[in-house]
């Protein structure tokens, strides 16, 4: 849930911080005082693309921060640890964003530097926005899919089927290519026949092409490596050597050690030098005969470089580049050889894939149908408590000619408000205020099984009131059971049923207009003073009666 907010310099307001608390919050004003500012700042939290023009004028930047607190972090700590951010601090998440006006802007998560992307895919975890067009969204076919996926929790059968449709859609692409492929002269195909035999005559692996250039590197440098290695090696064992030298000392040591047994240990380690030394003078004998490159080796060594060095120019200067160019070309003379066989094998696993995909989207639709059903029940026993006594509302499955992205089958929600009126899409019948009682019927369905713990509502309850505003109200306070819910209200029939109450003001009569947001929940009078203001008139005895009546409801 959201624990605080706090906001500096934000268009029109100048800094507040905010608490929240659990369960529904209502957020009030007069029209143009500014609510859109709180709903900005969550925005920007979420990731939401801004401009520095949302900077409060004469400030340097603007800046939004907020703690979050989950119960249980583990799904959230799993996101944060896939965008590398460290993990929530007893179960708090800290967002910070910064919008400087002559630099560039500042994500923070948890006190570490993020980006929009990784606070963009955050809040996909902790808010989600319904706002004013919202209702429109239900007219598009898929957003009423989304809704009964969401409702069947249909996320792992979806992705199944979206595997296996993709791999279909593949193949048929491949068998499009190879049918245009384009068709070879027999030149091109000598051609490149003769460039596969010069990479072939390599071996493109990491260690033989390592092999390749060193032994290059030592022939470059043979003769002078030859003398360091001759010359190491006869200051070891030549005439007048180390290790003739060393081999008189060692036969008086010995002889010290029959005069002084205490000095035995003295003999054996200059004995276990001159073993060590010896072995180096080996290994440098044997250095300096390996270099030494007969004729044919050296040409062979040389025609492989040149061979690899002309790769490179060709193809790129890394393996994985020239190893890329060779498959390329393997695959164009393979289409050549046998473009028949090729489509014949490719035509295949079409239909095999294609099976497989159809019995995916055939498990899908059935999870689909069982849920329309459901879903149709549920958000139709809602919309009736919201107004409609009569209606009628259907979650209905639209056969498809082919498979699509998203299954076999189209989703279509019909709605009739009036008894003996057949059910239609919504785009046919459905006015505006229609539309929201249907959303608000569906997000109430759906809410209970939404993980999202933060719901924003911006005035979503538009062009409804009375009577239905009352049950408006009473539907946010459900959906707050299960949600912390922040709504964006002009109907005090809503707002009465709110736990929580902010209120917007614009105040005007200074030099410069400022938005002030401030809790009034505490404060009966203030919160009646709000109410009667939303009825008409903050004055008007009946108002206040009337806010009074609302607030013991």
């Amino acid at each position: 849930m959201l624990q605080s907010l706090r906001i500096r310099n934000l268009a029109l307001l100048d800094e507040v911080a905010l608490e929240f608390e659990t369960g529904f919050t209502a957020v009030t004003g007069e029209t143009g005082a500014g609510k859109s500012i709180l709903l900005g700042a969550l925005s920007l939290l979420a990731g939401a693309r801004a401009d520095k023009t949302i900077i409060r004028q004469g400030a340097p930047a603007c800046e939004v921060e907020a703690a979050l607190f989950f119960a249980d972090s583990r799904k959230l700590d799993a996101a944060l640890t896939a965008l590398d951010l460290p993990a929530c601090d007893d179960g708090v998440l800290i967002l910070k964003r910064t919008l400087p006006r002559d630099k560039a802007p500042r994500i923070s998560v948890n006190g570490s530097m993020a980006t929009l992307n990784a606070l963009q895919a955050l809040g996909e975890q902790w808010i989600d926005f319904h706002g004013p067009g919202e209702p429109r969204r239900l007219l598009k076919e898929g957003c009423q899919r989304e809704l009964l996926d969401l409702f069947a929790k249909n996320e792992a059968v979806s992705e199944k089927y979206a595997n296996h449709y993709q791999r279909w859609r593949q193949l048929v692409d491949e068998h499009e290519v190879l049918l245009g492929a384009e068709k070879l002269s027999g030149d091109q195909i000598d051609f490149l026949k003769a460039q596969l035999a010069k990479i072939d005559a390599l071996d493109l692996t990491e260690e033989a092409i390592a092999e390749l250039e060193r032994d290059f590197q030592r022939q470059a440098s043979a003769q002078e490596l030859i003398q360091l290695a001759q010359s190491l090696n006869n200051g070891l064992s030549g005439e007048d050597g180390l290790l003739g030298r060393l081999s008189a000392l060692l036969r008086e040591a010995r002889q010290l050690e029959s005069l002084d047994a205490a000095s035995k240990p003295l003999a054996d380690r200059l004995q276990s030098s001159a073993i060590e030394l010896g072995d180096l003078d080996a290994e440098f004998s044997s250095l300096a005969q390996s270099l030494n490159f007969d004729h044919e080796q050296a040409e062979l060594l040389q025609e492989k470089m040149n061979a690899w060095l002309d790769l490179k120019r060709k193809h790129g200067a890394k393996l994985e580049a020239v190893i890329a160019a060779r498959d390329e070309m393997r695959r164009k003379l393979e289409l050549q050889g046998d473009v028949v066989g090729a489509l014949i094998k490719l035509e295949k696993q079409i239909a095999e894939a294609k099976k497989t995909a159809r019995q995916a989207a055939a498990e899908l639709r059935a999870t689909r149908e069982k849920a329309a059903l459901q879903l149709g029940k549920a958000a139709g026993k809602v919309i009736t408590q919201l107004g409609f006594k009569k209606a009628d509302f259907r979650v209905s499955l639209v056969a498809l000619s082919e498979m699509g992205p998203h299954g076999d089958g189209g989703v279509e929600f019909l709605f009739s408000p009036n008894v003996g009126e057949p059910p239609l899409p919504l785009n046919r019948i459905a006015s505006s205020g229609e539309l929201a009682r249907v959303m608000l019927a569906l997000k109430t369905v759906l809410a209970e099984i939404d993980d999202v713990p933060l719901l924003v509502f911006d005035e979503v309850d538009a062009n409804v009131g009375g009577e239905i505003g009352r049950i408006v109200g009473e539907k946010m306070a459900d959906i707050a059971e299960r949600h912390q819910v922040l709504c964006v209200t002009h109907l005090p029939q809503v707002a009465a049923q709110a736990a929580n109450h902010l209120v917007v003001t614009k105040d005007q009569s200074g030099d410069r207009a400022t938005v002030t947001i401030e809790p009034i929940h505490a404060e009966r009078k203030q919160r009646v003073d709000e109410l009667a203001r939303m009825l008409g008139d903050r004055s008007a005895k009946s108002a206040r009666a009337h806010a009074e009546e609302l607030l013991k409801r």
